[in-house]
């Protein structure tokens, strides 16, 4: 069985510790923190580039010399109000002292010097709605191909309302083959509302190869090397996510699985 599906190491400090390296792949990590308030974390960014995303809660942040103050204000995932990101490069080190009870996303992937420090939202970041029906969900785009904010890093947050479907129709981006098709690894990490709930999440190949479903709960990460990967959510409970993806090159270019791209065809009017 692919080893695919990430339960945090406890519910207090680094969580979830994801490199590149751990996940097999070549370019994306995650982490994540669980801070009590007056906590402190440091790390060193390396070769690689980060974005924080303060997932709830706030926090003073410095990076790359800079000092940043305090950001975030949203104190649950699940008031769907756009985050506080910060963008730092590789080769410089980033500290975050939580000024309340504070979750902390570290994603990674190559950097290249292409970008200084900076705050990534709130302003600019909208609640977009995407699919129909039972395949509605909201996203906030934080660091798409459209915001040039990072060299290698794709990040996105989806908000799935109960009952309901996302990364769907089943889709992949695990060719590099742009402008058709471009190849990026992907984790989520996922939230439940309220968190005794489960969300199902499938990942698989057209041949077959590669075909495992997952029950993922409150605060798990599922790492998604190629092939398809919807999830879904039962009645009674939200689901939150968080994208990171990252691989060659910084576009995002998908095709749906020949099986079920008739309902993408049908809900775009074509």
């Amino acid at each position: 069985m692919a080893d695919l599906l990430r339960k945090p190491a406890g519910t207090h400090g680094k969580v979830h510790d994801i490199t590149a390296k751990d996940a097999g792949w070549g370019y994306v990590g995650f982490g994540l923190y669980h801070l009590k308030a007056g906590e402190t974390v440091t790390e060193q960014t390396g070769d690689t580039e980060t974005i924080l995303v303060l997932v709830e809660g706030k926090a003073t942040i410095s990076a790359a010399g800079q000092n940043f103050g305090e950001l975030g204000d949203r104190m649950s995932v699940f008031e769907r109000t756009p985050p506080h990101c910060l963008y730092v490069p590789n080769n410089a080190e980033w500290a975050a002292t939580a000024t309340t009870t504070l979750t902390l996303a570290i994603c990674t992937a190559p950097g290249k010097s292409g970008h200084k420090a900076q705050i990534i939202g709130p302003v600019g970041i909208e609640l977009e709605e995407r699919g129909k029906g039972a395949n509605t969900r909201y996203i906030h785009n934080i660091a798409m191909e459209n915001r040039d904010v990072a060299d290698s890093l794709l990040v996105t947050e989806v908000f799935t309302p109960d009952g309901n479907w996302s990364s769907y129709p089943p889709h992949r981006h695990d060719e590099d083959n742009f402008p058709e098709m471009t190849y990026l690894e992907e984790t989520y990490y996922h939230r439940l509302n309220p968190s005794q709930g489960y969300g199902i999440q499938r990942v698989f190949t057209e041949d077959g190869e590669l075909d495992e479903t997952m029950a993922v709960s409150d605060g798990d990460v599922v790492l998604v090397p190629r092939g398809h990967h919807p999830c879904g959510v039962p009645y009674g409970y939200e689901m939150y996510y968080l994208n990171v993806m990252a691989g060659p090159r910084r576009n995002w270019r998908f095709q749906n699985h020949p099986a079920h791209d008739w309902i993408f065809l049908r809900d775009a009017g074509k």
